[in-house]
């Protein structure tokens, strides 16, 4: 309780801090985050948990909705392609203000793709069917490409799809904490590892009338019994993931409301394969038969979740039923290892997993058991995130963790953001923490790409076969996809979980009732 009451403490001296400019009391919503929020401040390189603050300063031309496989218009009112697919043109809305006082243009729109692009960080790879871009007019502007890809798609990308001032556009400004975006909020207040403050953006283009809040705070805390302890006691408005655990213990609080919804996010295992004894892939199709799949969805999940089907989240495009689906055998464990060479097991390895994280940790735990039964001893080691990508990016892979546990959510709604950025070569590592590399694979993906936006059936044939090489080779195992289990303080109004963007609060949306 200590730990809460200077958690309290805290969120006031934000709210007071932040309250002075409006005079009246603000409409203030708090979302109480596990991890850090702000890993990346550049709209070009975005690529973490700041997707959560990032879509409400920063907007795209248009915004997904996978339920109905329709966009719904945001910066550009319409768009049409060509009838080869090769060329698509976006109207924008006129009047649109960035945060700096700048109007929205085409030109605006071409320089900050082309950055995103030049700059190729994060999910900017999602534009590399763009040959050029070309502002037409002063509110038109078109996309020319290489082949026929689903631009539509990329567009509306939760990452690497942001619009930006390039005017106010250096990266070094960025990561100072400031925005120059078109969004609802913009930075008011942030403190690295604690809070996020945003505030409206009185210019914003949709206008303020009616319910909406004056700021959001996000909250850094990692312990999911605070943030539950938070919503109960109203100092928090959402949270994110919650153990089904903390979960149990609120659903009947009539002051909270759970919300359950598909989602195309995964929990996966990546497996070090360049360093023994997981360099070999018999051990590593071993070790993905001695995950007990049922005891995890039902003791961790409490079915929430189902098995994965390879690397595909269910529910997106791309999953199939005619990918290989690794089951619990430890006898088939067992034979694998002893052809292997390791017919004792004998074998100590590493799991790192995000400190903090109940879910992860628990499968950490029935792995743990599990092993044990075949001779193999497993460390558990949480961290925070940042200080697991760093050992998983160390230079030398023998210092590199053995296992690391992972969430992958879509940068774009489309396979290739799961097949490429975890399992396709790179130069770098980012976030190929197998440290795979297959030019079959790579080939297959490339080409299932270029067919998306002509032939999808066949796109998803080539994803099959890239996806049952990887079940063959076993870099890694997705362990199961989830299905989102929201809690929010039942006054909370207005949200609606949307997968294509995950774990995001539209706040614009949102008001209190009450």
């Amino acid at each position: 309780m200590r730990r809460g009451a200077v958690l309290v403490l805290t969120l006031a001296v934000v709210l007071g801090a932040s309250s002075l400019a409006f005079g009246a009391k603000p409409e203030v919503a708090v979302y109480a985050f596990g991890s850090e929020v702000m890993v990346f401040w550049d709209p070009s390189d975005t690529y973490s948990n700041e997707i959560i603050a990032m879509n409400n300063m920063y907007e795209q031309l248009i915004r997904y909705d996978p339920f109905t496989d329709t966009f719904e218009p945001v910066l550009a009112e319409s768009y049409e392609k060509s009838a080869d697919g090769l060329v698509w043109t976006f109207h924008l809305r006129q009047g649109v203000k960035f945060h700096t006082g700048n109007e929205l243009t085409a030109e605006a729109v071409k320089l900050s793709i082309e950055r995103t692009i030049a700059r190729g960080m994060g999910a900017s790879y999602i534009w590399a069917p763009v040959d050029r871009i070309e502002a037409v007019d002063k509110y038109t502007v078109s996309f020319h490409l290489k082949y026929p890809a689903p631009l539509d798609l990329i567009a509306s990308g939760a990452y690497a799809a942001f619009i930006f001032d390039p005017a106010y556009s250096d990266h070094d400004w960025f990561a100072a904490g400031n925005d120059s975006g078109t969004g609802p909020y913009t930075v008011e207040d942030w403190k690295a590892g604690d809070y996020l403050v945003l505030k409206k953006f009185d210019g914003y283009w949709r206008g303020w009338e009616g319910k909406h809040f004056d700021k959001v705070i996000f909250k850094t805390v990692p312990e999911a019994s605070t943030r539950r302890l938070m919503l109960e006691a109203g100092t928090a408005d959402f949270t994110d993931d919650l153990p089904i655990t903390e979960i149990e213990a609120i659903q009947g609080n009539p002051d909270i409301e759970i919300v359950v919804t598909p989602s195309f996010q995964n929990l996966l295992a990546l497996f070090n394969t360049q360093k023994p004894p997981l360099d070999n892939p018999l051990v590593r199709k071993a070790l993905a038969y001695t995950l007990p799949y049922a005891d995890v969805i039902e003791g961790v999940r409490f079915g929430y979740a189902r098995q994965s089907r390879g690397v595909v989240p269910y529910g997106l495009w791309g999953y199939s039923d005619r990918v290989k689906q690794y089951t619990y055998s430890l006898e088939t464990a067992k034979a694998l290892l002893a052809e292997a060479g390791y017919p004792e097991g004998g074998l100590k390895l590493l799991l790192t997993y995000v400190s903090g994280d109940e879910d992860e940790r628990r499968v950490g735990e029935l792995w743990k058991s599990a092993l044990a039964q075949i001779g193999i001893e497993l460390e558990l080691r949480g961290m925070p995130w940042e200080a697991q990508v760093d050992l998983g990016q160390a230079s030398d892979p023998m210092q590199r963790q053995d296992i690391f546990l992972f969430y992958w959510w879509p940068d774009f709604p489309h396979p290739h953001s799961f097949l490429r950025e975890m399992f396709g070569t790179r130069d770098e590592i980012l976030f190929n923490f197998t440290y795979y590399s297959n030019p079959v694979f790579d080939h297959l993906i490339k080409r299932a790409e270029e067919l998306a936006g002509t032939n999808r059936a066949e796109a998803i044939n080539l994803y099959v076969e890239a996806q049952n090489i990887l079940m063959e080779e076993a870099p890694g195992v997705a362990i199961y996809d989830l299905e989102y289990v929201r809690a929010k303080r039942a006054s909370l109004k207005g949200y609606v979980d949307n997968p294509a963007y995950p774990h995001v609060v539209f706040w614009y949306d949102c008001y209190r009732e009450g």
